[in-house]
């Protein structure tokens, strides 16, 4: 008998805007050579009255069943931050209660608090609004520096793009590694981000940091190098502490931490792609040893590497 198909439902409520509803349906929409059943993808407006998606787009009212039979349902962002819909609230409500993995994009997360299965959880939402979440709901655990977390079914997002992230981890947990970067290929769009949303509240680099792009491309091809700052310094050839002030102006964070990072991301890829043991991994990606790599990859990523590839791996 074959496989049931995972049904994901896009929840609609009024003024919801037209991105954030979009980048779902471009995801989860029917895909060629998937190797396994793909989604069943519907949008399901929640209420009884017609929605308007600003501007220009409108949805009629009507009963959706799949509501009710959702695997998956998905809230985008809702501009009603300190009084969302009650009619969403209580959809999310019952969805959770009966399972069903919730996906948040943005303020999507105050959907999700307002209807209490944010409690005791980590959740993220754009860095514009998360001191607010926080304020309105202190049970929840609001982190502001990442695109997106998972806690257990629970799925909220950061900003608007930042949603494109979180459904293509969707789908890499569902299909695995491979089927989530073909379809990042054609969207044209990373398959993973790197860094998380402090680099998108900072200040742009002025237009004189043009030296910033093929310094960081000369770094991701030199990752197994054991680098330092001062190795980055001379390459942009300029001083140490210039370095530092333009990489905290133009990335939150410092060349150390950025390059850290990147050795972690690297190595995500190949445990999710390759049969390599984690001494290789750790030597290409520059960590040296493994016990480094263990190290540094359960404190970023939240998971020994060994665990990772477990999941990711056996789905690819």
């Amino acid at each position: 008998m074959p496989a049931q198909p995972h049904v994901v439902v896009l929840a609609l409520s009024d003024r919801m805007p037209i991105f954030e509803v979009a980048v779902p349906c471009e995801v989860f929409a029917d895909r060629p050579r998937v190797p396994r059943p793909w989604y069943e993808f519907s949008i399901a407006v929640v209420g009884d009255r017609p929605v308007t998606l600003g501007p220009g787009f409108q949805l009629p009212a009507g009963h959706s069943p799949d509501l009710e039979r959702a695997d998956t349902l998905i809230v985008p962002a809702c501009p009603d931050l300190d009084d969302p819909p009650a009619d969403l609230v209580r959809v999310v409500r019952d969805a959770h209660a009966r399972g069903a993995r919730i996906l948040s994009i943005c303020t999507g997360a105050f959907v999700l608090a307002a209807a209490g299965i944010l409690d005791g959880r980590r959740a993220t939402t754009h860095w514009m609004h998360a001191e607010r979440l926080a304020r309105h709901h202190p049970a929840v655990r609001v982190d502001a520096s990442v695109l997106y977390l998972e806690d257990e079914n629970v799925i909220t997002s950061a900003g608007t793009a930042a949603g494109i992230d979180a459904c293509l981890h969707v789908v890499r947990v569902d299909h695995g590694a491979a089927v989530a970067a073909d379809l990042a290929r054609r969207m044209v769009t990373p398959p993973h981000r790197a860094g998380g949303q402090a680099q998108f509240h900072r200040p742009a680099p002025p237009a004189t940091d043009d030296w910033l792009a093929p310094l960081l491309g000369w770094v991701g091809g030199n990752l197994h190098m054991p680098l330092v700052t001062a190795d980055l310094a001379e390459q942009a050839n300029v001083s140490v502490r210039t370095l530092e002030r333009r990489f905290a102006a133009a990335l939150g964070m410092s060349p150390l931490q950025w390059l850290l990072h990147q050795r972690v991301y690297r190595a995500q890829e190949l445990l999710e792609t390759s049969d390599q043991p984690v001494r290789w991994i750790a030597a290409t990606c520059g960590f040296g040893t493994a016990a480094s790599l263990r190290a540094h990859f359960g404190r970023i990523v939240g998971a020994p590497p060994a665990a990772y590839r477990q999941t990711f791996r056996h789905r690819a």
